[in-house]
């Protein structure tokens, strides 16, 4: 990219490295959930608990990070997560047990909220408005380059060491990354003033979510659904709370008061609700269905990212010129049909209708993400990049939960506590189908918030 200083580039580079590293991890670890299963001899439940227990949580910190970064400084929070995630990674390693390895993914998450909160706010502050655009397109493609690479890795790792090793060779990258962040980074010039952080709200809040989450994994019994039930409770008890805080890290406020941020981040949460689950579905169909091997599956799941990788700087740049939401409510509908004909999968599907479908979503998620990602960022003020950048990345995160709470219910609703393996092809066909269902009809009522939301140019 010409025009732009050393310092710039520097922070560029570690930014894109992190955005890289994280869904290099989650995709590369979705193919290998089949042999974890096997080898901790997990339930299709406990199975889902591996991807859900990082995004929880994730999703819990992301608020807090966003925000403490604010105060505390956005380079200083940045460099704990790496470190944080690069700990926990390596432990993930030596996990012997489905309840350790859950264990050490959710603390894995914490670290992997403090890189996506302060990421974009660290860029927004480095860069010029004119910039941002294609600048954010850079970190969204690392994003999908990550994602079309781990599932070809994971696969061939997973294949040929053992799925172990896959948390082995990504602490190895963020061993990489915390130097190049330590090195190059710089520091901020901020002052720290932790009296203005809502102890109470982050509670109220990690609480809500986390009996949400679990409630749906146990829907089934009486115990899940007062859990659940008292997850959403506390989730609108903790808006109630925000909206009366006067150090509130949940700006309730400005979603009264800008429609444009607003809409913009509810239609982030609504297209990744629809979209995350679909690798760790269809990872599970090529497995179990079709009889594929890891290192197969991988290999035809990377459709997806590496449309994704491909066209999301050019969506970012085309954003800077053009009005986004039109960008953005295209992509999203292009998503919709996508997990429309999706619904379709049987025991019989063509291995080309797959990764053409596939390629075909990746289309539309290009089209929607960096246009997203710069029309929220582009609508608050610079003093605020922090919490908006936070509040996206929990938009994203709270989506992904979502979906995976979706997929996990269906798993307690249909499949009970069997393993994958064990399960009849018919019935995980029948459950594929009900989620593709409920998928493809919330990203279709996610292009209303998309197109909706106002003009930025």
């Amino acid at each position: 990219m010409k025009g732009i200083t050393k310092t710039q580039k520097s922070v560029l580079l570690v930014v894109t490295l992190t955005s890289f590293m994280g869904p290099f991890l989650i995709s590369s670890v979705n193919v290998a959930l089949p042999a974890i299963e096997k080898e901790l001899q997990l339930n299709a439940i406990s199975l889902s608990w591996i991807m859900t227990s990082f995004l929880l949580s994730s999703g819990i910190f992301l608020l807090l990070a966003g925000r403490w970064a604010d105060f505390l400084g956005h380079k200083k929070m940045f460099k704990a997560g790496t470190v944080i995630f690069l700990l926990f990674t390596f432990l993930c390693s030596f996990s012997k047990s489905g309840t350790l390895l859950i264990t050490l993914r959710f603390l894995q998450g914490t670290g992997a909220a403090m890189l996506m909160a302060t990421g974009p706010a660290i860029l927004v502050r480095e860069f010029p408005k004119e910039r941002r655009g294609a600048v954010l397109g850079f970190t969204v493609s690392a994003v999908y380059i990550g994602l079309a690479v781990g599932p070809t890795a994971g696969g061939f790792i997973t294949f040929y060491l053992g799925w172990q090793a896959i948390f082995f060779i990504s602490s190895l990258l963020g061993l990489l990354v915390m130097v190049v962040a330590i090195i190059y980074l710089g520091t901020d010039k901020i002052k720290s003033d932790t009296s203005l952080l809502d102890y109470k709200g982050a509670l109220i809040y990690a609480l809500a979510l986390a009996s949400m989450v679990y409630g749906s994994s146990v829907v089934k019994t009486l115990l899940g659904q007062i859990i659940l039930t008292g997850g959403v409770l506390l989730l609108i008890l903790f808006i109630w709370q925000q909206g009366k805080s006067t150090v509130a890290f949940f700006p309730v406020k400005e979603f009264k008061v800008n429609r444009l941020f607003a809409f913009s981040n509810f239609a982030a949460l609504i297209n990744y609700s629809a979209t995350f689950a679909i690798v760790f579905l269809i990872s599970l169909y090529l497995q179990k269905v079709l009889d594929f091997s890891p290192r197969t599956a991988g290999s035809i799941l990377i459709a997806q990212p590496m449309v994704m990788a491909f066209l999301s700087p050019i969506a970012g740049k085309l954003s800077d010129k053009y009005e986004p939401r039109l960008l953005a409510s295209t992509g999203m509908l292009i998503c919709s049909i996508g997990l429309g004909l999706f619904i379709l999968l049987n025991a019989q599907s063509s291995v080309f209708f797959i990764i053409g479908n596939l390629a075909f979503i990746g289309f539309g998620f290009a089209l929607f993400s960096s246009p997203n990602m710069n029309t929220i960022m582009s609508s608050v003020e610079q003093s605020k990049a922090g919490l908006a950048s936070g509040i996206s990345a929990t938009m994203r995160v709270l989506g992904q939960i979502l979906s995976m709470t979706i997929a996990t219910a269906i798993f307690a609703l249909f499949f009970n506590k069997q393993s994958i393996t064990n399960i009849d092809i018919d019935v995980f066909l029948k459950g594929t189908k009900v989620a593709f269902v409920i998928f493809s009809i919330l990203s279709f009522t996610g292009v209303y918030f998309s197109y909706n939301r106002g003009k930025l140019h």
